[in-house]
């Protein structure tokens, strides 16, 4: 049995966002021509005498050189103190992660706040996940709908996605699915793959749009190439049944594949049924019983199902 082509939930989880490595505009040089202990001595100079940059980037290079986290968190919150919304985004992420320090959520929220406030879109954007998870505060989707919303408008794409996945699913206001097409497509249009597997998912289904085969596979394919597992599944399922693209059974085949290596469990189980139907490949129950295996080990009942319908000894 094939793996329906099921709607996913499309929404960017980010609950370990990584903390992005930005001095902002730096004010001074270090000579090319001197050694890493003078520019560090130099850093440490600029910084124990009040220069947020120098503090915000001797931090940075306690946390990503040195993995010092306490030092890192001291020159973060000299530098956050001063009002540096980088430093402030950082000392956030630090703290509702818990990264070599007591992970504490009112001190991530502090930190978000203050630099969301001087709209920093990445910590608008923590602060929608934090609301939306509740993680440290109580479930609240419109709070997450405030914060997803102020950082779209600044063009932050994840934002933008997560944003559309809010009216499309009802979450903190009706569910608009024009308004969620509209933010899906300004999140693909930059180049984000969940937001353009959304896109073709919508188009797929015919939610909010006539369905239009065509679209999907466009979206998907672009997902596909950046390596989403879940565009590939659903691609190689458009190029299998040749909706929105001319039959090809190779190219199901190598989608399939595509995601099943990054352990897709759907794709892995249509990669089997194409193995043991030998449907753009050659016929092989081993290589059938092997991906129906993976798959079921993720639990996917498909899967499991399908392997008894190979000959026993392949079971």
């Amino acid at each position: 049995m094939k793996k329906a082509n099921i709607k996913a939930s499309g929404f960017i989880i980010a609950t370990t966002m990584l903390i992005i490595l930005s001095t902002g505009c730096v004010n001074y040089e270090f000579s090319r021509n001197s050694s890493t202990i003078e520019n560090l001595e130099n850093l440490y100079m600029l910084a124990s005498e009040g220069d947020v940059y120098a503090q915000n980037m001797l931090a940075e290079i306690y946390f990503f050189n040195e993995h010092d986290s306490q030092a890192a968190v001291y020159w973060f919150e000299k530098a956050a103190e001063q009002g540096h919304d980088m430093a402030q985004f950082n000392l956030g992420s630090i703290y509702r992660e818990g990264i070599g320090i007591a992970q504490d959520y009112d001190q991530a929220m502090y930190w978000f706040l203050r630099a969301a406030e001087q709209e920093q879109a990445m910590s608008q954007f923590s602060l929608g996940m934090i609301y939306f998870y509740g993680r440290g505060v109580p479930q609240d989707f419109e709070q997450a709908m405030y914060w997803f919303r102020r950082a779209a408008e600044q063009g932050f794409a994840e934002a933008q996605n997560n944003l559309g996945r809010m009216y499309d699913e009802g979450h903190g206001v009706s569910q608009n699915y024009e308004q969620a097409i509209y933010w899906y497509r300004r999140s693909a249009d930059q180049g984000n793959a969940i937001a353009e597997r959304n896109l073709g998912l919508v188009y797929n289904i015919g939610l909010g749009v006539a369905q239009n085969h065509e679209q999907a596979a466009y979206w998907f394919r672009k997902a596909s190439i950046q390596g989403d597992p879940s565009s590939q599944q659903h691609l190689g399922l458009l190029y299998e049944d040749g909706k929105g693209v001319v039959q090809n059974y190779e190219q199901a085949v190598y989608w399939y594949r595509r995601s099943a290596e990054q352990g897709y469990a759907n794709a892995q189980t249509n990669l089997g049924l194409m193995y043991q139907k030998g449907l753009g490949v050659q016929q092989s129950y081993a290589q059938a019983a092997y991906w129906y295996r993976r798959a079921a080990e993720q639990g996917e009942p498909f899967a499991q199902g399908n392997l008894f319908t190979l000959p026993a000894q392949y079971r």
